[in-house]
């Protein structure tokens, strides 16, 4: 597996959602728990190791270090509401007036990701410890780019802007994927923080709707200087 550089969260890294999606598809149950162990490299060769016999355990290598796990995963708890897509539109209106992203070039909600390249998600807030914003695909998404737009808007729950946070665990169950062209709005509502971990749940709706894909997170708070060594 290679994850090609435009799929970056921060700048040397993969980003989280990107790659746990990707390694979740290998995983072949519904529901999957993805922990990254360390910020998964770039346009780098990486191996895939399938742990038991019947494939619901994966391990992702760079050589002997060990990037990530997934396992068969459960939600046990309700999806959390949906949001209009009109409300959605506020949202990203504030998240653009927002200052201080911690890595901007994020493929998924990076402000100065090129549009063309990235699914340029601006989850604001709409009520306390809510965010959301509106995604249109222009084509209809393959399965690990629905992970990774219910990756991030997790974090900006939290206002990671003036607290630095990535991915550490994500239990992601994908539905369905949007229609090219459909209004979809992704939200994202902080849980819970006990200490450096924040708890937060996302969730993908349609148009109409309907429930798409939905996760729940663990972020981990970061020394941005000190992350990735």
């Amino acid at each position: 597996m290679i994850i090609d550089g435009r799929f970056r969260g921060p700048d040397e890294s993969g980003n989280g959602g990107y790659v746990a999606g990707r390694l979740a598809g290998r995983v072949p149950v519904d529901t999957v728990t993805v922990t990254l162990r360390r910020p998964p490299p770039l346009d780098t060769e990486l191996t895939v190791t399938k742990e038991n016999e019947r494939g619901h355990s994966m391990r992702l290598w760079d050589g002997d270090v060990l990037v990530a796990e997934a396992l068969a995963g459960a939600i046990v708890v309700p999806p959390i509401a949906p949001v209009p897509f009109e409300e959605a539109l506020g949202g990203a209106e504030k998240y653009r007036a927002a200052e201080h992203h911690p890595f901007p070039r994020c493929f998924v909600c990076g402000p100065d990701q090129e549009p063309e390249v990235g699914l340029g998600l601006e989850p604001g807030p709409v009520a306390d410890g809510t965010v959301a914003t509106p995604w249109v695909p222009e084509r209809v998404p393959e399965r690990e780019l629905v992970w990774a737009a219910l990756d991030c808007p997790g974090g900006w729950s939290f206002a990671v802007g003036g607290r630095p946070a990535v991915l550490g665990t994500m239990t992601g169950q994908v539905m369905d994927v949007p229609d090219a062209g459909e209004r979809c709005v992704v939200v994202g509502f902080a849980r819970s923080s006990e200490g450096r971990k924040l708890h937060a749940a996302t969730a993908l709706y349609g148009a109409d709707g309907r429930l798409l894909g939905r996760a729940e997170q663990i972020w981990i708070e970061i020394d941005p200087e000190r992350f990735g060594q």
